[in-house]
């Protein structure tokens, strides 16, 4: 859903739990000629296997592919590698990549990877932040969503799932996987590596599709059972992911929607694992398309055109502890009416939880 923005180099984020299929995957796209100007960030070179791959060795942290690819390691911090990697760039000693790939750990939360971009003026200047692409095994990827938080934390915010290993499950356990990814993320597309027919590309391309009502429970909720979860450290966690979708039939103020959205994010970001939608504004013709990860949110992108005769906004929130029911009431109390003169008016879920 989230374009290449001018003037900006997007980061795509390609994470997954441990065994899930990252690697296998990042080796088929360093090999499409889609993405050769494409520059990569792992950890280690020899995880992937590249030696075959590498036609120059620029330093002892980074080596030019026969594709056209950059591919670095990741030994410092984050924001360091990025900046010497852009200022790389400008000064003609790499080729002018287009966009970034970081592949994470298979333990990782995303969203610290995500924030480095926010939170760093320089970075901020240069790259944006671009979609995430999640990985899931389909023969453990269930034992996984049942016993580690990360992993369910990855698919809930992907924009991208990626199904592995699909080759190796019976239909029926496959399909137990789909609906139980579509539950944690209701909205982003379930592709599987293994299919022929996979545009590596669409990894990247613009989506358009929000809130899928048919997967809907009456209450408005994709997901309202909690799990018990038992953490990578070893210690039980009351993992209540949980999704609601919003639609909105008459058009809403872009600027009470700000400062809601504004507000929700600073008090309760770390349980928006993602919200994302299409808004009708009141005044604008075209749609516009909004995304955030938690305490990140992307640049509001103005649609060319609906995608149907549905003119309804449409919102999807991701949720881990917080009450989509009282949520919801917020949102329309605060959007939906004129704006609040002073702060205390707002409601509850953001001055009180």
């Amino acid at each position: 859903m989230w374009i290449e923005t001018d003037g900006f180099l997007p980061v795509y984020l390609l994470t997954g739990f441990l065994g899930s299929g990252k690697t296998t995957l990042l080796k088929r796209i360093l090999a499409d000629p889609a993405f050769a100007d494409t520059a990569v960030l792992i950890n280690e070179f020899g995880e992937i296997g590249l030696d075959h791959d590498l036609v120059e060795r620029v330093d002892g942290e980074m080596v030019l592919l026969r594709s056209g690819c950059v591919c670095c390691t990741v030994r410092g911090e984050l924001a360091a590698t990025l900046k010497d990697l852009y200022s790389r760039r400008e000064r003609g000693l790499l080729p002018p990549f287009r966009r970034v790939i970081i592949e994470s750990t298979g333990l990782a939360d995303p969203f610290p990877v995500l924030s480095t971009i926010k939170a760093d003026p320089v970075l901020r200047h240069h790259f944006c932040a671009g979609s995430v692409i999640t990985t899931v095994d389909a023969v453990n990827g269930l034992r996984q969503l049942d016993t580690y938080i990360e992993s369910n934390r990855q698919a809930a915010i992907a924009d991208r799932l990626v199904v592995t290993k699909t080759d190796l499950v019976m239909d029926g356990e496959g399909q137990a996987l789909r609906e139980r990814l579509r539950v944690l993320n209701p909205d982003a597309p379930i592709l599987k590596a293994a299919d022929p027919d996979l545009d590596l590309s669409s990894l990247i391309a613009v989506q358009t599709d929000v809130s899928p009502s048919s997967s809907l429970s009456r209450s408005g909720f994709y997901c309202e059972e909690p799990t018990q979860l038992i953490s990578a450290d070893g210690m039980p966690h009351q993992a209540a992911i949980s999704s609601i979708a919003l639609r909105i039939d008459r058009p809403v103020d872009w600027t009470a929607f700000g400062l809601w959205l504004t507000m929700l994010l600073n008090r309760h970001g770390e349980r928006v694992l993602r919200v994302k939608g299409i808004l009708n504004l009141s005044g604008e013709e075209r749609p516009v398309a909004v995304h955030g990860v938690q305490h990140l949110v992307h640049i509001p992108v103005h649609m060319e055109e609906w995608p149907s005769d549905d003119r309804a906004s449409r919102l999807v929130f991701i949720l881990d502890g917080l009450d989509g029911a009282v949520l919801k009431r917020s949102f329309e109390a605060f959007t939906l009416a004129p704006v609040p003169q002073r702060s205390s008016a707002a409601p509850s879920l953001i001055a009180a939880q």
